[in-house]
């Protein structure tokens, strides 16, 4: 059998919420690691009493009792997993795993038992639920009632706020069923009381966030800082980490505190604890506890009577109080010979801080990352000036931080560290190839740091040239829709059939004064006809080739239906992302082998196309040579008719002087001797027609004869 045991996916309820993260089993002990936060629960073998393995919300749970009263709670395991969880608690922790299933009847009544810190209600031998009494933050007692109200958690959705228990009376004498109740819950509370003297307390320090001057109390089970307006108790046990920082100007001190759960003002949560110290401050500092009970509580961390700076004695107290180690700056050093960056985050300038194990960025709004949660980190062009470069972190979960406006000086020591510590460094380059150089280069000297900041110029230049044209584009966007040379054209036609209406004399000013307005006029009118001629320029050849697939889409078109047998019912979308993270997460070599397919597709793109350009080539030249003959037989067709035209007129012009000089010597007696009912009114017309058509003369002598 294996000396160890590793789930992923667990979770672990927390006061109602599920924590996911890791769960290892191993001969020593039962370790979990909370994925969001890095905490570690720790539980030695020696400690564990029970096992119990049950079906939850999630799938089965494992439910571990420690011999001083703890409950661990983890869900998320298969079916199929007992046998082997079995196994292994029988062969290095020498337990059974006990099958225990919830009762589901939905009763309200039965017995309440109290077993360590756990408070089980029961109907029979199964349990309905269970309420751990270290979340227990208040308990009240009424008649025949009480209520049990807890500590809330941020995280999670829905909280429990209160549970009211009936208890009947009974008729034993001197005993108080309700109080025996209430003192069984009191007794494991986690309900704090600032019952006592404090052992030591320093007086109006800085603190930052929250923000003001507060006396913190140091008690044994707890930490209490009162303020003007705030008081705050923080019990030990959800203090995370401790941190000691040096500031840049190296006369101050930031002592950090983080917190889990954190405390909390309203709607404001502050994860952060952070005081500032001055490091001339100094203090005498004696503890309201006899040497004995000091020697005997702190095993020589602490002693009676103290002195020094301030900052190193509430680190002191702290750190023998919460038995957390101290986690201070490495070997890092910055330009300046600080062990910190300045930078800004969030729009607040502050210091980041490279620890040996993570980053802490202080203070507004303070940030820690842990290397095991970083997915990469990027070194960008700052946004606004090439003096100053930006550092993105991007973790597992999708978190992305971006610290800014840190000086170009600090970009070699910095990529050091990141490198020295084999921390994912992404390039998110403007070309493509760009990426070849810069993976080259991750696992580099120190010889190539240089070129890394050429590569970084080049990309500012590139920006810029592209943001150059940009702005030149939106100045000659009107020039590109109408075409400038044939707009000249154009303009000079217009100008000449003008220039025949208008006079010889003021020809020159007309045309100096008419081409601007002209020339505008133009460009709006010609704006929208010149976009379709280039819409239709732009659609697509059917009897073109196809452009080349790159080689994700290759790889992703190959694999595609093994991912949909993998995943049955899984969406279109879903399918694309999970095909997105199994290419991300392929080797070197494998994706390779799909670049050289795509290269030779692109290959044979390229050969098509330039036989593809051949051939329209030739059938462009003869479609031009059947227009240009089209054109010639419409000229030629159009000047015979034109011909025709102009000898049909000549004729008719001809005829038509003879016809009237005829029809104007016709008499009266003509005239009305050849009239008809049904001819009247074209004779008439005619006649009209004859005298209209008369020169002077021949008016005349009719008017004469008449």
């Amino acid at each position: 059998m294996a000396d160890t045991l590793e789930f992923n996916e667990i979770y672990q309820e927390v006061k109602g919420s599920m924590n996911d993260g890791r769960l290892r089993l191993s001969r020593q002990g039962v370790i979990f690691k909370n994925s969001k936060t890095g905490k570690v629960d720790n539980i030695q073998a020696s400690e564990l009493a029970e096992g119990v393995w049950r079906r939850v919300a999630l799938g089965h749970g494992l439910k571990l009792l420690t011999k001083n009263g703890h409950v661990y709670k983890y869900d998320g395991f298969r079916e199929s997993e007992f046998d082997k969880l079995s196994d292994f608690f029988k062969a290095h922790y020498r337990l059974e795993l006990a099958e225990k299933d919830l009762c589901v009847k939905g009763w309200n009544w039965g017995t309440v038992r109290f077993g360590g810190q756990l408070l089980s209600f029961d109907i029979g031998e199964q349990p309905v639920f269970e309420i751990p009494l270290s979340n227990v933050s208040q308990c009240t007692t009424g008649k025949n009632e009480v209520t049990l109200e807890f500590h809330q958690n941020d995280d999670a959705e829905v909280s429990l706020m209160e549970v009211r228990f009936y208890v009947p009376p009974t008729q034993e004498d001197g005993v108080d069923p309700v109080e025996a109740f209430a003192q069984n819950v009191l007794s494991k509370a986690d309900v704090i009381q600032a019952t006592g003297d404090a052992i030591c307390i320093f007086r109006e320090l800085q603190c930052l966030t929250p923000r003001g001057r507060y006396d913190i109390r140091i008690y044994p089970t707890f930490l209490h800082l009162h303020g003007k307006t705030f008081d705050y108790k923080i019990p030990y046990t959800t203090v995370l980490r401790l941190f000691l920082l040096p500031h840049k100007d190296q006369r101050q001190m930031f002592f950090v505190i983080s917190l889990d759960p954190p405390i909390k003002q309203g709607q404001t949560r502050y994860h952060f604890l952070i005081l500032l110290f001055s490091k001339d401050e100094d203090i005498s500092l004696t503890l309201n506890m006899n040497e004995e009970e000091v020697e005997k509580r702190f095993e020589g961390r602490l002693t009676k009577n103290m002195s020094g700076s301030l900052y190193e004695m509430v680190s002191r107290v702290m750190k023998a109080l919460v038995n957390r180690k101290i986690t201070v700056p490495g070997n890092f050093q910055g330009h300046s010979g600080a062990q910190c960056i300045t930078c800004s985050y969030k729009a607040s300038s502050g210091l980041l801080y490279p620890l040996e194990r993570g980053f802490i960025y202080v203070h507004k709004p303070p940030v820690h990352i842990r290397f095991d949660e970083i997915s990469f980190v990027n070194f960008a062009r700052g946004t606004t000036t090439t003096r100053s470069f930006d550092f993105e972190i991007e973790t597992k979960q999708g978190t992305q931080y971006t610290f800014s406006s840190i000086e170009r000086e600090e970009y070699g020591k910095l990529f050091d560290f990141v490198n020295a510590k084999k921390l994912n460094i992404k390039n998110r380059g403007l070309k493509e190839g760009m990426k070849q150089s810069y993976d080259e280069y991750a696992d580099s000297d120190e010889d190539q740091h240089d070129a890394y900041l050429e590569r970084m110029k080049e990309e500012g230049k590139i920006r810029e040239e592209n943001a150059n044209d940009s702005s030149d584009g939106s100045g000659e966007e009107t020039d590109e829709s109408f075409n400038p040379g044939e707009e000249d054209d154009d303009v000079a036609e217009e100008f000449d059939s003008n220039a025949s209406a208008s006079s010889s004399s003021g020809d020159g000013d007309s045309d100096r004064d008419e081409k601007k307005p002209a020339k505008k006029a133009k460009i709006v009118k010609d704006r929208k006809p010149r976009k379709k001629q280039l819409e239709s320029k732009k659609g697509k050849d059917p009897n073109a080739p196809k452009r080349p697939m790159s080689a994700y889409m290759l790889w992703l078109n190959a694999n595609r239906e093994k991912i949909k047998s993998d995943h049955p019912g899984i969406s279109i979308t879903d399918l694309s992302k999970k095909a997105g993270e199994l290419w991300k997460a392929m080797s070197k070599e494998k994706k390779e082998e799909w670049d050289r397919k795509a290269e030779d597709a692109r290959r044979d793109y390229e050969k098509a196309m330039k036989e593809y350009s051949v051939g329209s080539k030739s059938e462009s030249s003869k479609t031009e040579r059947s227009k240009k003959k089209k054109k010639k037989q419409e000229k030629q067709m159009k000047g015979k008719v034109e011909k025709k035209g102009a000898a049909s007129k000549s004729l008719s012009s001809a005829k038509s002087p003879a016809k009237n000089m005829s029809e104007s010597f016709k008499s009266k007696e003509f005239v009305s001797s050849d009239e008809s009912s049904s001819g009247e009114s074209k004779k008439e017309d005619s006649e009209e027609e004859g005298v209209a058509s008369l020169p002077p003369s021949s008016e005349e002598s009719a008017s004469g004869s008449d």
